[in-house]
Order: structure tokens, then sequence, then C-alpha cells
């Protein structure tokens, strides 16, 4: 299962994104950009084609919605839709080019460029007592990172991700069983049994950047951004009780456990690392 849903506010069109994922301009309303029999359109054509493949810059693909871009790219919606003046976020096509991160001079926090699927985030150096003066060397676009002279290390661990700057301590969001865990191709996250109305906490402090049910096959959805690196998200709840921009803390509750565009009652919880999702029995404490 896809997350959108992202990732990762302020003033932006007053139109909704709530009510149906994106679509292609001149269709029908719930259909997502790419779909449909018109004929095909000249990339070259479209908004912001002369930007296609800068760092920074995102291509629409057969399938994206605005929510679906913004999870990818670790950013929230609402910047993504004022960053690029659209009328309506509903209304994107195929080729279209749209920015991505902030414009120079701009407010919003530094934002994660694009990744294709794959492609690990990038790990800062561990810092080293008698190590040599760093040299700076290239790793993303845009992105100078500090790397030590070559020496022989150790073979990495594959334990829990090593602590840094961004990570953040995760509780559980509810209490039941896990009736099925992460795999990266079917699911992306944990599934969490329980009773209609059980309750859904935030796994940790954070910002609500996304509460709503436009995203088919998550129901009624909650995302929280913790920092430039975690985002979590929290599906098929029957209430929700917090809204957009609203800042949560850590345990406090946010929904209403509920079967929302699932098959029985149950809690889709995602954790997100740099726009990639990863297993969160990894992050979450033993019980």
């Amino acid at each position: 299962m896809p997350l959108v849903a992202a990732a990762v506010l302020s003033a932006c069109s007053s139109t909704s994104v709530n009510r149906a994922p994106v679509e292609d301009r001149g269709m029908a309303a719930g259909t997502t950009a790419g779909l449909g029999d018109r004929p095909a359109i000249d990339p070259a054509t479209l908004p912001g084609a002369e930007n296609a493949g800068k760092p920074g810059y995102y291509t629409v693909r057969q399938g994206d919605t605005i929510m679906r871009i913004a999870t990818e790219v670790n950013q929230p919606w609402r910047e993504i839709v004022r960053w690029n003046s659209l009328e309506n976020p509903n209304a994107i096509e195929v080729g279209q080019v749209l920015r991505v991160v902030p414009p120079a001079g701009g407010t919003a926090a530094p934002a994660e460029l694009p990744r294709t699927a794959g492609t690990p985030a990038p790990v800062p150096p561990r810092a080293a007592a008698s190590a040599p003066v760093p040299v700076a060397t290239q790793t993303t676009p845009g992105v100078v990172a500090a790397a030590p002279a070559p020496a022989p290390a150790p073979a990495p661990s594959p334990a829990p991700p090593s602590a840094g700057a961004d990570d953040v301590e995760f509780i559980w969001p509810a209490s039941g069983a896990v009736v099925a865990r992460f795999d990266e191709a079917k699911n992306k996250g944990l599934s969490i049994a329980g009773k209609a109305g059980d309750p859904v906490v935030a796994a940790a402090d954070g910002r609500v950047v996304y509460a709503g049910a436009g995203l088919r096959g998550y129901g009624n959805l909650i995302i929280l951004k913790h920092n430039n690196t975690f985002l979590t998200a929290y599906a098929h709840n029957q209430t929700l009780l917090v809204k957009e921009d609203q800042t949560v803390k850590k345990g406090q509750k946010i929904a209403e456990m509920g079967s929302t565009d699932a098959d029985r009652v149950k809690l889709h919880f995602e954790i997100r690392r740099s726009g990639k999702p990863v297993d969160p029995s990894r992050y979450l404490p033993s019980r």
C-alpha cells in the first residue's frame, strides 16, 4: 500500500485536496494524472517544462497526486501549491514540472530533493576524535556533505539505524496486536488490530500536515511531520481529532480507530524517513 501521503504549511489556494486525488486537466473529477483517452500532449508545452530535470523540480508522472508528490519529496502539499501558484491542485498533467523546494529567499524549511525509488538518503558521516580534516564531497545535487579521508571502517550493523540529529524516539500509536508486518512490496507499514473507537495516539511530537480522506486506500488519514527527516501516517480511522497545522505531543490522542477504506477495524501505521517507507518495528520500542 503506497503512502501519500506525506512529504511534508502556510497560505495557499482555497481549493481543497481532500475531496479527490489530483486529476488530469480536462478530465472528470476523481481521475488521476495521465489517465483518459485524450491525445498525447507535448511535454514541452506544459507549465515549467524549461525546468525539467533540474534539482529542486519534479516532473509529474502517471497516477501522481499533489499528496503523493508531497510525500515523496518530504514537503507540505500546501507549500508545493503555493510555490507553483496552482489555482487548482486537483488539476495537474503528466509531464508538468513542479517546483518542490522553496524559491530563493523563501521562508520555508530546507526541503529534501526528490529521489528515485531505492536510492538511500544521504547519511551524515560519523565524527571521530582522531579523524583527519574532512574533505567536502558532493552527494546530492546542491548538497555538500563532509566526509573523512579514506580509512578502513567496520562493516555496518543490521541493527536499528544509528543516532542522528533528526532521529526521533517513537512510541506505539495503538495498543493492539500487530496483524500485518512491514513488506516493502506489499505493506508499507504495520497493521495494528483493535476495536472501533480505540484510541490512536501520536507516536512522537509533531505537526499535522494532513488530516482528511483524500487518499484512496487509506480512509480517514492523519500525517504528522516530526522534523525534516521523519513523517508518520495513521490510516483507516473512524474519527479524526486533530486538524492541519495543529501541533501535537507524543502520546496525545489524535484519532479513534476504525475501518474506513479497510476490510476490518485496524490502524495502518507508517514511518517515512526522508520520504522513503521504513519498517516501523525498527524504530518502535519492544513490547
